[in-house]
C-alpha cells in the first residue's frame, strides 16, 4: 500500500488565514521525502470554509513540487463543470513540467449545490459537463491539432502548450462518493478511482463494481483505488483522541453544512439519492468514523489494527490518502503525528 497526504482546508479567516494555512501545509509537505509519503493532494472547492481556501489545486501543488522531490502531486480533484478545458489542460501540463512528471490528475463532478448556483451552472448538466470536459482535457494532453465540437466548449485545430512531460499524459483518477455508476464508469474507462470511505464497509461493494468493470473492459491488472482517511497518530491513545475528536467533529459538521441544500429540497437527476447520503452523513461523529475505520486515530499499534480490520472488511486497496491537519489541528501536533506514523506505521504498510 502506498500512503500519501492530502490537504482539505476546512477553516475560514476567523480560525486561520490562508497564508498561515498554506505555509503550514508546505511545512508538512517537507516531511514527505524523509518518511516516504507517496503523494501530496489537494482539492478544488469554492466560497465556503469547507474547501474554499483551495479554488485551484494547481497553485498549491506547484509550490509543493518545489518542497518534495519524490512524492507525486495529485489533483484531488479538478472540476470540469467550472473550468474551460483549454485553460485546464494548459495549467495541468505546466504543473507536470514543474514537478518533473510527477503529476496524477484527479477529476470530479462537484457535488455542492451552492457552487453550481454561484457559477450559474445547472446541476442537471453536471454529468454531461464532467464527461465532455474530462474527454476534451484528455484529447488536448494526448494529441496535437485537436478539434472538438462540444455541447459546452468547442474549439478547432488547437495544440495545447506546454505539452505534458509524461507521455502520452499524466495518469487520470476519477473521484466518486457513493454512486454505483461512477465506480463502474471509471473502471470501464480504465481510470483509477479516488473515494472517501466515510460509510465504512459499504465501500467493498463499490470497489468490487469498479474492479469488475475494469476487468470486463479488458484493461490489464485490477485498477488503482485511492481511499481518503483522517489520520492522527500519537504515542498516547487518550491524547490522540482528545486532540483529534473535536476537529474531526467540526469537519463533519462543516461538510453537512456546505451540502445542506440537498436536505433542504434540492434535487437533480444527476445526483440520485444525495439527500439521503447527506442526511446519513449528518449522523456521523468522531466515534462512528473511528468505529467504521474511516478515521485512523491513536497509537501506531492501534492504527495498524484499524488498517488491518478495514482491509479485512473491504479487501485490498492500493493507496491511502491521509488528512493530517483537518480543521484546526495545530501544526506542531500534525508534524508530530506525521513523524510518528512515518516511523512506526508506514514501514509496516
Amino acid at each position: 500500500m502506498q500512503v500519501g497526504i492530502q490537504f482539505f482546508p476546512d477553516i475560514g479567516p476567523d480560525i486561520r488565514s490562508a497564508r498561515d494555512y498554506w505555509q503550514e501545509a508546505l511545512a508538512l509537505v517537507a516531511l514527505c521525502d524523509r518518511y516516504g509519503y507517496s503523494h501530496v493532494r489537494t482539492v478544488e472547492h469554492y466560497f465556503h470554509p469547507y474547501g474554499g481556501y483551495s479554488p485551484n489545486p494547481v497553485v498549491f501543488l506547484a509550490a509543493a513540487a518545489q518542497v518534495t522531490k519524490q512524492a507525486r502531486l495529485v489533483t484531488g480533484a479538478v472540476l470540469p463543470a467550472f473550468n474551460n478545458p483549454l485553460k485546464l489542460a494548459g495549467e495541468l501540463a505546466m504543473l507536470d513540467a514543474l514537478c518533473d512528471g510527477r503529476l496524477d490528475i484527479g477529476f470530479a463532478r462537484a457535488f455542492l449545490p451552492h457552487e453550481f448556483a454561484r457559477f450559474g451552472v445547472r446541476l442537471d448538466e453536471s454529468r454531461a459537463r464532467f464527461d465532455e470536459g474530462m474527454e476534451q482535457v484528455r484529447l488536448l494532453l494526448e494529441q496535437e491539432n485537436v478539434t472538438c465540437d462540444g455541447r459546452f466548449h468547442s474549439f478547432r485545430n488547437v495544440t495545447s502548450l506546454p505539452r505534458p512531460t509524461q507521455r502520452p499524459r499524466p495518469p487520470f483518477y476519477v473521484a466518486a462518493l457513493a454512486t454505483r455508476e461512477s465506480f463502474e464508469r471509471a473502471g470501464a474507462a480504465g481510470h483509477s478511482i479516488m473515494a472517501i470511505p466515510m460509510t465504512g464497509g459499504a465501500m467493498a461493494e463499490l470497489i468490487g463494481l469498479y474492479r469488475d468493470a475494469w476487468q470486463r473492459a479488458g484493461h490489464p491488472g485490477r485498477g488503482t483505488v485511492m481511499l481518503a482517511f483522517h489520520m492522527f497518530c500519537h504515542a498516547d491513545q487518550q491524547e490522540a483522541e482528545r486532540i483529534s475528536r473535536e476537529p474531526l467533529n467540526r469537519y463533519l459538521r462543516s461538510l453537512v453544512t456546505a451540502a445542506s441544500d440537498w436536505v433542504q429540497g434540492e434535487t437533480s437527476a444527476d445526483y440520485p439519492g444525495y439527500d439521503k447520503i447527506i442526511a446519513a452523513l449528518s449522523q456521523e461523529t468522531f466515534e462512528t468514523q473511528v468505529e467504521k475505520c474511516a478515521a485512523w486515530i491513536g497509537t501506531p499499534e492501534c492504527i495498524l489494527d484499524t488498517v488491518q480490520r478495514y482491509r479485512r472488511l473491504i479487501g485490498d486497496f492500493e493507496v491511502a490518502s491521509l488528512q493530517v491537519n483537518f480543521n484546526d489541528i495545530e501544526l506542531s501536533d500534525a508534524q508530530a503525528s506525521m513523524r510518528l506514523f512515518g516511523e512506526a506505521v508506514l514501514p509496516q504498510l
